[in-house]
């Protein structure tokens, strides 16, 4: 129980600076939410059931714009298609005994930086870490929204512009380690960025949501990845299955 607890508090502690970054980026969803006519305890209500910034502002935007339920549950469901790639990638680090009920918590809240932590754990990775950083991000995603909905538009642009860039710049921080350590990783970082940018800027690929690009520039990286730099597994099944079930401290 005790190694549960300590998990727990450490995913809390890694979780701070996600949970600040979201604070910031939130409240900018709550002032689009108070602009289409949410009241604060309704866009808070969307942020703690759905935290996914993306398909949270295409979403108001659809119901500010009287858009159709089927209209806004496929945006929804298409935008946060990338979540199930994250959930098969977590799920071959958790350990074989995580039941059910786990892995069906944890992939309650996956988002970008949530899975960046998680995934990054070495000798596999306990479900209590992952809470940690849900209980610490979740409530600050909610309430940033919360209190944006609140303020409405009192902030001026430029700071709203800082808060839109902040999040962005917390998860380049938790990528940029792993790629300094691996030459394959920041070369394959690299390559992301160069393709991300072509479908932001060539015909016919602008215009495909940003889910599915996320999507089709994992599956084919990944893909090309696995192919040209596999990495070896194991020989040794007891050995595997200690890194499959470790406590998740890293080295």
């Amino acid at each position: 129980m005790q190694d549960k607890k300590q998990l727990f508090l450490k995913g809390m502690h890694h979780g701070i600076p996600v949970a600040l970054g979201y604070l910031a980026v939130s409240f900018t969803l709550g002032i689009a939410a108070k602009r289409a006519g949410f009241t604060p305890i309704q866009a808070m209500l969307m942020s703690l059931t759905s935290n996914a910034s993306a398909s949270e502002f295409s979403a108001i935007n659809l119901i500010k714009n009287g858009g159709a339920y089927i209209e806004i549950a496929l945006t929804t469901l298409i935008l946060n298609l990338r979540y199930i790639l994250m959930s098969c990638a977590l799920s071959q680090k958790l350990g074989s005994k995580t039941g059910i009920g786990h892995r069906l918590a944890i992939s309650f809240d996956i988002t970008d930086e949530i899975f960046a932590l998680s995934v990054c754990q070495r000798n596999g990775l306990s479900p209590y870490y992952t809470y940690g950083i849900i209980a610490a991000a979740l409530p600050c995603w909610a309430m940033g929204t919360f209190l944006g909905t609140l303020s409405g538009s009192i902030l001026p642009a430029s700071v709203m512009s800082a808060m839109n860039v902040a999040l962005y710049c917390m998860f380049i921080a938790i990528v940029l380690p792993p790629a300094k350590e691996n030459k394959i990783v920041g070369f394959l970082v690299i390559i992301s960025m160069a393709a991300s940018t072509l479908f932001t800027y060539l015909p016919g690929l602008k215009q495909l949501s940003s889910g599915t690009m996320i999507i089709i520039l994992t599956v084919v990286i990944s893909l090309a990845a696995a192919v040209l730099f596999p990495i070896e597994e194991k020989d040794d099944k007891k050995a595997v299955e200690k890194e499959a079930s470790v406590s998740c401290e890293s080295r």
